[in-house]
Order: C-alpha cells, then structure tokens, then sequence
C-alpha cells in the first residue's frame, strides 16, 4: 500500500509540477517545461518580425509577431508551440500595402493617398513604403490582413503608430478628403494658422476613421467565430508626437472601440531635447516620465489597459552599448514611477538586440570621419536586461508608498497640442508651452501627472488632483464640454493655475470659442465665464465657487528661456497648494515602493541639498551580479531598481531576483530546493536564492556547477548562482 501511495504521489507532482516520476535525487533533464500559473494575466511582451529563435528565449508572456503577410500563420504557430500567446501588431499608416496602393486590391490605384509635402515630395518610409493619407477603403484593406491573422489564432491584434505627419497635407487624396470634410475647396496647411489646425482636424479624423473600420472588423469577427480577440494602438505619447511634428487620433481612439494602449516611449523619443531655466538639452528621465505619463491617463478616468514599451537601444544605430544602457536606465526607471502600470512590452526587435552589433564609441565620441568597430551585446547589459525583464512580471503589487515632492498636481494636455506644430507661425521646436509646466516640478521631485482635457468630463477624471496647471498656450479645447469640466472642478473646490500671455495666434482660428454667442473671445476667456468670471478678468487670485483660479499673463513657453522662470512657476504652485490645503514639499529625489520593489532616482538641476540615502539589504536589479547594498545613494543622474530583502517574508528556499524566466520551484522531499530556468541561448544567468543555509551542492541539469559560479552570503542567507541561460534547464539545490 505505501508502495501504491508513493506511486500515486510521484505521479501527482509530475502532473502538477512537471518533475520526474522516478523520485530520489537522481534529477535529470529530463522533463517538460513547467506551465506558469499567471501568464493568463498577459504581463510581459515582446514584438519580433522573426520565427522563434533559442536566442530570442525571453520567455515573457506574449509574443506579438510583426505583419499581416502570407507568413503570418506559420509564425504564430511557431510562437504558440513555444509556449506563447501570441499578438499580432501591424502597422497603420505604412507597410508593405502594394496591393492597395496599385490598386490590386479594390480595382483603384491609391498612390496619390501617400503623404506629401508642400514640394510635392512623398513621405516615405523607404521606397513604395510611403506614409498614408487613409481614404474611405484603407481601413477594409487592413481588415484583410488583420483577418488572416485573426484566422490563424491571434488573441488580439495592434495597430501600430497612427501618423500623419504635420509637414504633409498637399496630395491629392488629402484635398478630396478636405472637400468632403469641410465642404470647401482645399488651403494649403501652411497659409495661415486656421489652415494649420483644421489640417491637423482632418488628419486626426482620417486615421480615427481608419482605425474605427479594423475596430469594427474585429468585432464583427469575434461575434461570427466566438472569439474575444482584442484591438490595441501601439502608439508615441501625445507630448512626443507634438514635438515631432506627428498628428495621431490619441485619446479619442477609446471612444470609437480601441480596448487600449502600448506607451511607445523610449531613448529615441525622451531623448529630445527640451529647454529648462534657459538651458537647452537632452533630459530623458523626466521627459519619459512625463511621457509614460500621458499614456497612463489616456486609460486612467475610461478603462482599458495601457502597456509600457522598454527599449534597451532605439532606431539610431550610431550609438554605443553603454549609451543605449544609459538612457534604458533611465527610460525604465521612470516607467516604473507610476505604479498604475504593471503591463510592459520590454522590447521591440530582439532580433536587432542578441544579434546586432552596434559601435564600440558613442557618435559624440568619434573624431569626424573615424572608423568605429562594432560589438554585439555586453554580457553584463543582457544578463541585466533579463533580471529586469523578470521582474517585470512581478510589478503588479498592492502595496505602494512614494517618497517624493508633493503630490495631486497635475498638468492639463490636450490632443490639439498636435494641431499647432506647424507654419505660418513659428513655434516652439522645444514644446515649451507644456515643458515650461511641468519640468519645473518634476525637477524639485513633484511626481506630477499630464491630465487629459479630452477626459476630463468623464465621472472620477479629475478626482485625484487638488491642483491643476494649464494653458490654452500651444493647444486649445476640443469641445465647450472639456472646457466646461475643468471649470466645474474649480467651482467644486479646485485650485487651477492658468498660465497664458493670450498671444498664441491660434486663439483666433474658426473654432467653437468664438462662433456665436461667444463673438470674438479666446478659449481662455470662454473658460473664465464658464467659472462665472468677466471677460476682462485680472491676473491673480480669484475665488470661484468653492476654489480658486490663480491666474498668471505669463508665456510657459517663454518662462523656459529665462532662468527664473522655474522658479516662478513653483511659486504660483506653492500658493496654489496653500489654497487648496495641500502641504508642499521639495526633494531632489524621487522614490517609490512598489510590495518589495524599490524604483528611485536621484535628480539633477534640483535642489542643492545632500543626495538622499537608503539602506537596508537591497539586491541592485541595475547590476549583472546582482550585488547586495547596505546603503545606495540617490546622487543627482543616478537610477536605481532594487529588491528589498527586508520586505520579504516569504520562507526560505526562494528565488528572489533571476536573468532567466523561473518556473516549477519547489522543496525536495530530502530537504532539497529545485526549479526551472530559461533564457536567450548565449546570455548569462545570474540567479539570488534565498536559503536556510548554505548548499552543499548545486545541479546544472545532472552536472555539478562549479564553486566559483556559486557565492554565499552570510548576512542575508542569500545564494548567487551564474550560469549559462538555454532554452529550459533545471536547477537542483542539495542541503
């Protein structure tokens, strides 16, 4: 009978942990890949043109294969016999879209449907690859492709990058689209500023109507199949789209059947250059903050689920590894900074990550004309991108404290900030209009949040703020509606800082503010008599209901290019806190727990003061060797990703931190601890285990590891493993 139970039990663990039913120590390769319990949750994700590879082993939880062409069905398959879920992402305004663009697909040739610019010059993307002016079909024509990979078991399906660039406007599929839209003939973008921002109406139009039409394809598809397939934008953020120069549908995409976002924010975008206290240059920590930001609250106040993309190099291939490793630092810090978030795309393109090379010295480095070598990936940056990867499964937790600047202030945007990027007016290439905000804040360690006005009238949008900065300098109110919902939370005892000097000449193109009743009136006049305020209303305080309107004749623009104009800015916060009974606080720091995570970032051209300290038993995720630190400080420029080991109270064994995706852990009947491993083919694995004492032997699959990939630490009874990543091996522990 004991013989039976044993057999009997032996047979249950393999059934449920994917172990041998032979029993003893003797552990071999020779098992299944244990199933991972949460990969229904759909946490981490990576999109790749290429067929599975055992050197692109991310072992994250989906796989988005790259394009709707006659390949697509065999490379799902190949992801889904992986053990993936697998997305499809294709692109919307470019592609290998021939069949439309000559006509094979509805009889009518398309190419004058390609984006042009004022020289009549096509937008490319290489070759007949061109930038689209959707018209009435384009949105059918993608449904065909979308189709196919619907058929071949795509769980959900992303359309990628939405753009009309704001220097086309001039080909002939766009006039058409004009006629028909504003029943007028055609204007060139560039004549004045009302031709400017009804352009950029238009555009934003055209690819809502595109993308509205794949929407409704999808859900006509899973109505006939009984499928739950799903429609998410992979998409730039609103503040690097208007400082580039981009028109994208954005917030409004929700509204016509989008179940969500991915936050395209990384080094190529947050690296632009933005100007503060008169100086210009590259802050991409802050500016990805407030980028990753803007994405959250598109999704915040109606739902729907946002994913962050991590980068860990970008399109520019001239930089170096260490430049790349940088900047990922810094991206990926600061996508962590809103705990709102636990879905993340942790990169594009692995292929172009384990097997490109790129050069040994930055772009900034090299004499002119000197020749570079090139190297593939460090094995310290891909052993540290798979601990960080990792990890990121594991962001999804209840418990969250900040350490921080004040906070419940935020930063009112607007979709038009995309309608005013281009002539006759010059603008400002640096978006100081929103910059001139926000970055003062960010800078004294205030984690404000970009505040969507095209959500602002949904019930709940503006709960979480007791103050708000804003301008109609750079953008301007869609709807009398958004307008009116920030005057509504002002009267129920907001405080709002209006910041506007009233000289935008966009205040005056043909627009809802001044058509009748409203006569010639600015948006910002029409937002004051909607508080109850008279049209000649004076900078400074005044009471509105039961809050408060600070009101500044400022430029945010301008307040960049002086080098006080941070701090003007901070004051008129400052009394706006006070207002609203909000304690203001500075640091130079910012800091956030998220359950045993710590995310933090020491900041520069901040505060004066000593750089803040933490200590404790931290395991540094930013490190290869996964180092245990007493003490880490937030020295201005530095960031940080650690594991509190003093917040963990799980029981030993347990695997704490790992550069490989972990599964089927469990004890040993002889006291032993054993686990599953996987990663990209080539990398290097380093493991952190928390033990009862230390081992007396640790098993590669059924060969001894060497004493030397093996390091015990005393203090924390914590064991660090290294080893070479593979497609699925296992671990065995021996007390």
């Amino acid at each position: 009978m004991r013989h039976l139970r044993r057999l009997l039990t032996l047979a249950l663990c393999l059934l449920l942990n994917g172990l041998p039913a032979h029993g003893g120590d003797t552990m071999r390769n020779t098992n299944s890949r244990p199933a991972d319990p949460k990969q229904a949750l759909e946490r981490t994700s990576f999109q790749t043109g290429a067929a599975w590879d055992p050197m692109l082993q991310l072992r994250s939880d989906v796989a988005m294969c790259y394009g709707v062409g006659p390949d697509i069905g065999a490379r799902i398959a190949g992801w889904k016999a992986q053990g993936y879920r697998v997305h499809v992402m294709t692109g919307v305004s470019w592609g290998q879209y021939q069949d439309y663009l000559y006509g094979r697909f509805d009889g009518v040739n398309h190419v004058d449907e390609a984006q042009m610019d004022r020289n009549g010059k096509v937008i490319s993307h290489g070759g007949d690859v061109y930038y689209m002016s959707p018209g009435e079909n384009y949105g059918k024509f993608l449904s065909l492709g979308v189709g196919r990979a619907l058929d071949a078991g795509a769980e959900a399906i992303h359309l990628e990058e939405p753009e009309f660039w704001v220097r086309a406007g001039w080909s002939q599929g766009f006039r058409r689209e004009w006629k028909a839209f504003y029943h007028e003939d055609w204007v060139p973008p560039d004549s004045s500023p009302e031709a400017q921002y009804r352009a950029s109406q238009l555009k934003y139009f055209l690819y809502r109507r595109a993308l509205t039409q794949i929407f409704e394809f999808v859900k006509g598809y899973n109505k006939a199949h009984g499928t739950d397939a799903r429609c998410y934008v992979p998409t730039h953020s609103l503040i690097n789209y208007a400082q580039w120069g981009i028109v994208s549908p954005e917030s409004s995409l929700q509204k016509v059947g989008a179940d969500g976002y991915i936050a395209q924010v990384w080094t190529g975008t947050a690296r632009t250059p933005n100007v503060y206290e008169g100086h210009e240059r590259q802050r991409t920590f802050e500016t990805a903050y407030l980028e990753y930001g803007a994405m959250m609250n598109l999704v915040r106040a109606g739902g729907g689920t946002v994913w962050f993309l991590n980068d860990p190099i970008e399109d520019n291939p001239n930089h170096s590894w260490r430049d790349y490793r940088t900047n990922w630092e810094s991206t990926l810090t600061a996508s962590l900074l809103w705990p709102q978030v636990w879905r993340y795309e942790v990169m594009p393109w692995p292929e172009r990550i384990f097997h490109g090379t790129y050069p040994t010295k930055d772009s900034t480095e090299r004499r002119p004309g000197e020749a570079v070598a090139k190297e593939p990936i460090p094995p310290d940056y891909a052993t540290e991108l798979m601990t960080v990867i990792n990890a990121l499964n594991d962001m999804n937790q209840s418990s969250v404290t900040w350490d921080c600047g004040t906070r419940g202030v935020g930063v009112v945007v607007s979709d038009t900030m995309m309608f005013q990027r281009g002539g006759p007016s010059p603008s400002d290439p640096h978006l100081g209009s929103f910059y001139g905000l926000a970055m003062p804040l960010v800078k004294r360690g205030l984690p404000v949040e970009p505040v969507q006005l095209e959500n602002a009238a949904r019930p709940g949008a503006l709960k979480p703020y007791k103050v708000l900065l804003m301008t109609y300098e750079g953008m301007k109110p869609m709807t009398a509606e958004d307008s009116a919902a920030i005057a509504a939370w002002v009267k129920a005892g907001g405080v709002l800082v209006f910041v506007d000097d009233d000289s935008d000449p966009y205040n005056h193109v043909r627009a809802w503010w001044n058509a009748a009743p409203n006569g010639d009136a600015t948006p910002r006049q029409v937002l004051f008599a909607q508080m109850g305020l008279v049209k000649e209303t004076a900078a400074g305080a005044h009471k509105v209901g039961k809050g408060t309107l600070l009101y500044d004749a400022s430029s945010p623009a301008a307040l960049t290019y002086q080098a006080d104009g941070a701090d003007h800015v901070r004051d008129l916060v400052r009394r706006a806190c006070r207002a609203a009974r909000l304690p203001y606080r500075e640091t130079n720091f910012l800091a956030l727990r998220r359950g045993p995570y710590v995310v933090a970032a020491g900041l520069d051209e901040s505060l004066p003061d000593a750089p803040h300290q933490l200590t404790g038993h931290f395991v540094d995720l930013f490190d290869a060797g996964l180092p245990i630190l007493d003490t880490v400080t937030l020295a201005p420029g530095r960031r940080y990703l650690l594991l509190d080991l003093d917040r963990i109270h799980s029981p030993s064994p347990a695997v704490l931190a790992a550069a490989c995706k972990t599964l089927g852990a469990r004890r040993l009947p002889q006291g032993g601890f054993r686990f599953y491993a996987e990663g990209p083919d080539a990398t290097q694995a380093s493991v952190r285990l928390r033990l009862a004492a230390p081992p007396k032997t640790v098993l590669l699959d059924d060969q001894a590891l060497p004493a030397a990939s093996q390091v015990w630490d005393t203090a924390t009874r914590t064991l660090l493993l290294r080893f070479p990543n593979a497609a699925g091996r296992w671990i065995t522990v021996r007390p």
